[in-house]
């Protein structure tokens, strides 16, 4: 097996059990939400034994969509009674990127959208901007129109608390499309700001067009994190998903 406190405005999130339709209205609304209890105890534990194999001392790797295991994971968050409300029907796993925050591994993430997306081939497209290579997959940075379609489900395999450097999200501005550094900045500053404590097992469901940063960690605590996109079947401008896409 491969395994806070919130403005008012957005204490609903508190509420248990959370109600799916209200759920889905703060999602829609504010570009992210937190859902508890995603996966169990003994889900998480064996989840991080497989990826303490081969990723300890790491702060992170974006190819473990590749792994039969983080597959079944992801028909797993797609089965969630949940997290289904959130992820649009027939979309596909796209990518997994693991991440780990420690003392050891450290470092803040200034105001920022998730712009790239990886892909199969390189596609002349007047649209498509922004190419590169992170380790052996291709990403480009395609139009808002296709960023807005995604989805990323942040899987926590610890407790993620103040200390642990958590994400802080700007709340509405994944409807701004592109938005460049000086707005980005500016919007942090006018608030506000989100900080999204997770416990483990919990996700935070987000848009990638959402504002968000993080600080370093402060505390003694590792962040261990699974970071899954979803996106549609076909992403268009000719492009392709990278071959281990989730079917």
């Amino acid at each position: 097996m491969f395994f806070v406190s919130f403005p008012a405005a957005i204490s609903l999130w508190a509420l248990q059990p959370i109600k799916f339709y209200m759920l889905f209205d703060v999602f829609q609304r504010d570009g992210f939400a937190v859902v508890p209890a995603v996966l169990n105890q003994s889900q998480c534990t064996a989840i991080s034994t497989s990826i303490d194999a081969f990723a300890s001392g790491s702060p992170g790797t974006r190819s473990l969509l590749a792994h039969d295991g983080c597959r079944a994971l992801v028909a797993t968050l797609q089965a969630h009674p949940t997290l289904s409300v959130l992820i649009p029907a027939g979309h596909v796993a796209v990518q997994c990127t693991y991440f780990e925050k420690s003392i050891d591994n450290n470092w803040l993430v200034p105001i920022h959208q998730d712009l790239s997306i990886p892909v199969r081939a390189r596609v002349a497209h007047p649209a498509l901007r922004g190419w590169s290579d992170k380790e052996g997959t291709l990403f480009v940075q395609p139009p808002a129109d296709l960023l807005e379609t995604l989805v990323a489900v942040r899987i926590h395999l610890d407790p993620c608390l103040e200390t642990d450097g958590p994400l802080q999200l700007v709340p509405g501005t994944h409807t701004r499309g592109r938005i460049d550094a000086a707005e980005a900045s500016r919007l942090k500053q006018a608030g506000p700001i989100v900080t999204c404590t997770v416990d483990r097992g919990g996700a935070l469901v987000m848009r990638p067009l959402a504002l968000h940063a993080s600080s370093k960690a402060t505390g003694t605590s590792r962040r261990r994190v699974l970071h899954i996109v979803f996106g549609p079947p076909e992403p268009g401008y000719g492009l392709q998903w990278p071959a281990t896409q989730q079917a």
